[in-house]
């Protein structure tokens, strides 16, 4: 078992991968990106292909994970999947239970693009920010979508609180750059 004083320095990517095997499955590579950015992208980010794939190795050189070699049900080559071992559970539950919480660090694109709107055209703030709008609503839905695929399993609860989160977070993210677009005009008509 796995204390809080053993646990070994990683990246927040690698307890993200360890995470993702923690539901009791076997994955791909692919397998934890593709699920990745369906839950993960959603309120933290999406480790890219190569950060899942160095991560695996990662946690298989320290013994969190295991792989094996699986014949493809078609094509010619074979895939390796991995699973999470107990000492990888006793340290991602260790790790999630005793870990320092960071807050959030808001890294903003169209919020910047607005702080410099007076370099801009005043069409060109608006477009910003309608784009902004419409890709909050996309990823809004896309977590309501995924919060209903979720259904009732029990061993979704937390991961389904999470995507409910995603699907506030995104709605009050459209709903702000509405809120932005309605100053802009305001401010306009002031002129």
């Amino acid at each position: 078992m796995v204390d809080d004083q053993s646990v070994p320095e990683l990246p927040a990517t690698s307890w993200a991968v360890l995470g993702l095997l923690s539901f009791g499955r076997e994955l791909s590579g692919y397998d934890c990106k593709k699920w990745a950015d369906r839950s993960l992208g959603l309120f933290y980010w999406s480790p890219s292909f190569s950060q899942i794939y160095s991560e695996l190795r990662r946690l298989e050189t320290t013994g969190y994970a295991t792989s094996r070699l699986v014949a493809p049900d078609s094509g010619s080559r074979d895939k390796r999947v991995y699973r999470i071992t107990g000492e990888g559970l006793a340290a991602v539950r260790a790790w999630a239970g005793t870990a320092p919480v960071d807050p959030p660090v808001l890294k903003h694109g169209p919020l910047l693009r607005l702080w410099l709107g007076h370099l801009l055209e005043p069409a060109r703030v608006r477009e910003i920010l309608t784009t902004h709008r419409d890709h909050a609503e996309s990823l809004r839905r896309r977590a309501a979508a995924d919060a209903a695929e979720a259904g009732a399993d029990e061993t979704w609860a937390y991961p389904l609180l999470t995507l409910t989160w995603a699907e506030r977070y995104h709605a009050a993210e459209r709903d702000l750059a509405d809120a932005m677009l309605a100053d802009i005009e305001r401010a306009e008509g002031e002129r």
